[in-house]
């Protein structure tokens, strides 16, 4: 088979960006005069999400320093639903991967799955919390704002649902997901802020190159407020692939590192995972790997049309269908069709277009990392012209090692 020849686009995205993340958390800590609502010695859990966060680790170092300073005596403990298996050693592994972890951050980090109910809301909907979390004095909870992979609301991914859903550990975020959570996780977050010792979260959202953009400390009251206004700014944010229509979309690795889901469908098509409008098209979808933070977590791998044995090895069945029952998107960890390797995959997606020459194609990395990306020759000409694309006119062939493995991109960004 004659493979079609690869472009590199590069998109130029506003690269605003805070340039010294532990300082503006010192500032919005030093403002927020924290001092007065607690008393030397108390205990504070920091709730840490699983989620992509550029600037985790100095976000989480920086607050507990910051914590430590007005006299508390701070420990983590993850706030992930159901991720890490849903067990309290695979959740402390998930955030040692991220690089929070007792040594790092000097902290002890406490990782039990026991649940407390808090009551419910005015809906009915029971709302859990961790029982570690509660244990605590005061509770502060950090999370980036962007648009969640379900749901569409005025409140969506942020510091309501950290504590509604990832606070709830696997009981409670499974409980939450009954619900439409378009209308629950605000209410749910409600009964918290009212029976919780919420001290404060620490809201953050970043720039399409993966920059933190904006910092936010808000206080427990003004939670849904930041949430609401934070997720206006992250879609202005969000990267995108500028092409509407595709025959067939390589990407080269999905994961719960990249995304909730593990593919963005607000990159790859909402209709994918919830049906629909089929907007943007992308008709073939490939994957070719599961990231290794994934832990074998394949949740989206459903979305996809065809893929490889090395993702399918790479499965862990267990910690994938109890990320899909809990979110109740049963379909999300669907087999799609399995082919031996990356050349077998492409080649059957190709063989399924009339023309192979005129094929709209394009390659990326994740669904998270979309500055450069590559694309088929008949892409070009809707390319051209635009002020935030910068195209290279050195072609890229297709190539396979022995093993039938897509080679690497030329700036070794790609697998």
């Amino acid at each position: 088979m004659k493979y079609p020849l690869l472009y590199e686009i590069e998109q130029r995205f506003a690269d605003t960006a805070i340039q010294d993340v532990p300082a503006r958390v010192r500032e919005l800590f030093a403002s927020a005069d924290l001092q007065s609502q607690v008393k030397p010695g108390d205990s504070a859990a920091v709730c840490v999400a699983s989620r992509g966060t550029h600037d985790l680790k100095d976000l989480v170092k920086t607050t507990i320093e910051c914590l430590k300073e007005i006299g508390l005596s701070p420990f983590i403990t993850p706030a992930m639903g159901s991720h890490g298996g849903a067990t309290g050693p695979g959740q402390i592994a998930v955030l040692a991967d991220l690089g929070i972890s007792e040594s790092s951050m000097g902290v002890p980090v406490r990782a039990s799955m026991d649940v407390v109910s808090l009551g419910r809301t005015g809906q009915g909907v029971e709302v859990f919390f961790a029982r570690d979390a509660l244990e605590a004095k005061h509770i502060v909870v950090i999370n980036r704002i962007k648009p969640h992979t379900i749901f569409r609301s005025h409140v969506e991914s942020g510091l309501c649902k950290i504590l509604a859903i990832g606070c709830g550990r696997q009981i409670g975020a499974a409980n939450m997901h009954k619900y439409d959570l378009g209308r629950t996780i605000v209410p749910a977050a409600g009964v918290i802020i009212e029976k919780a010792p919420i001290l404060c979260g620490l809201a953050v959202t970043e720039n399409a190159l993966g920059g933190t953009h904006t910092i936010r400390l808000a206080r427990p009251e003004e939670f849904e407020a930041v949430d609401s206004a934070l997720l206006k700014e992250a879609w202005t944010l969000l990267p995108r692939i500028p092409i509407q229509e595709l025959d067939i979309l390589v990407v080269d690795e999905m994961g719960k590192d990249v995304s909730g889901a593990g593919l963005d469908p607000n990159v790859i098509g909402f209709w994918r995972r919830e049906g629909g409008e089929r907007t943007p098209d992308y008709k073939i979808l490939i994957v070719l790997d599961l990231t290794q933070a994934s832990h074998g977590n394949a949740t989206g791998i459903g979305m996809t049309d065809l893929t490889t044995k090395r993702v399918i090895d790479q499965i862990d069945l267990e910690a994938t269908h109890l990320n899909c029952l809990t979110s109740g998107v049963l379909r999300g960890c669907r087999i799609p069709i399995v082919l031996d390797n990356d050349r077998q995959v492409i080649k059957a997606a190709l063989k399924l277009q009339p023309d192979i020459s005129s094929a709209r194609l394009a390659r990326i990395k994740n669904t998270g990392s979309l500055k450069k990306f590559w694309v088929s020759r008949s892409l070009l000409p809707e390319l051209r012209g635009r002020d935030n694309i910068v195209i290279h006119d050195q072609p890229m062939p297709f190539e396979f090692d022995q093993e039938g493995r897509l080679s690497a991109w030329p700036d070794g960004q790609a697998l």
